[in-house]
């Protein structure tokens, strides 16, 4: 049997835990779907404590001595499901991350290989200026001048 005790500060954390996720929601500082569990664990917090023959139902079915001992055990196994969902998202996440770096830094190298490139063509390349520089000294009449003095 769940003590009276208990029942509030199931509805008190509960109130507090939904309260804070939609402060934070308004905020922008956490997604919806991180908050609903969040939200939803909160609400099974109330169901419990308003309704404690569902919690000392679950219980007994479970072959658990006390109810507070079935609401610890629930809240335990629902905050490890919570912590293999993050974990599988965080491994996905650092794979992507690995793969944007890796695309990243090649994209780069074959950026600096295409500049090398281009430079050595340039070096390589006759220079332009000095036929450019021949044909404008031809047309100039005071160059023409000199050259015949």
């Amino acid at each position: 049997m769940m003590t009276g005790m208990l029942r509030v500060m199931l509805i008190l954390v509960s109130v507090f835990t939904m309260a804070f996720m939609m402060r934070k929601i308004r905020q922008a500082k956490m997604e919806i779907e991180a908050a609903l569990f969040w939200t939803a664990m909160a609400l099974m917090l109330v169901v419990f404590a308003v309704f404690p023959s569902v919690a000392d139902l679950c219980a007994r079915l479970l072959g658990i001595y006390s109810t507070a001992n079935f609401l610890f055990l629930f809240m335990i196994f629902l905050l490890i499901v919570k912590l293999f969902g993050i974990t599988v998202q965080l491994s996905q996440l650092e794979t992507r991350q690995r793969e944007l770096v890796q695309k990243l830094a090649l994209e780069k190298r074959m950026e600096e290989e295409m500049r090398q490139e281009c430079m050595e063509a340039s070096e390589k390349a006759p220079k332009q200026e000095e036929p450019a520089r021949a044909l404008t000294e031809a047309n100039d009449p005071a160059e023409q001048v000199r050259r015949h003095e």
